[in-house]
């Protein structure tokens, strides 16, 4: 588990999830993210103005890691990185489709109009159940 910038907790797993159905990243100062399959999706990394930043190349964005003298890694490719959506960034995801969200008691529950239907998406707390409700939504428009 992976705690977001404003409390809420989404799992590595989910964040894969998301990507896999077609969320894309373009990395931005204060988004958090994980350097994906070297076992260390428990280190989250956060990109910065001073220490971690992207630099674009034409290959494509690598986000360097400058002035890390403790850890012997200089940059990764964007592509092997996971990101790791904060809790407002999923709901902005879900533009005009959110409709509300609300307790549960043991968690909370998404709602979204779409196509003048209502769904509603339970998590543990906001974050999951934002990511639960977009993964659903890029599934749909995907499929």
């Amino acid at each position: 588990m992976v705690m977001t910038h404003d409390g809420g907790v989404l799992s590595v797993e989910l964040a894969r999830a998301l990507r896999d159905a077609g969320l894309e990243w373009t990395p931005a100062r204060g988004d958090s993210f994980v350097v994906s399959d070297r076992e260390m999706d428990t280190d989250v990394f956060v990109l910065s103005d001073m220490t971690i930043e992207v630099h674009q190349f034409p290959g494509g964005p690598v986000i360097g890691f400058n002035g890390t003298t403790e850890w012997a890694l200089d940059a990764v490719e964007q592509s092997e990185t996971l990101w790791v959506p904060a809790e407002h960034q999923l709901r902005e995801l879900l533009g005009d489709t959110f409709a509300g969200l609300a307790p549960t008691g043991d968690g909370y529950r998404v709602t979204l109009q779409v196509d003048g239907a209502t769904r509603g998406y339970a998590g543990s707390d906001p974050a999951e159940a934002y990511a639960l409700a977009l993964l659903q939504l890029l599934r749909s428009r995907g499929a």
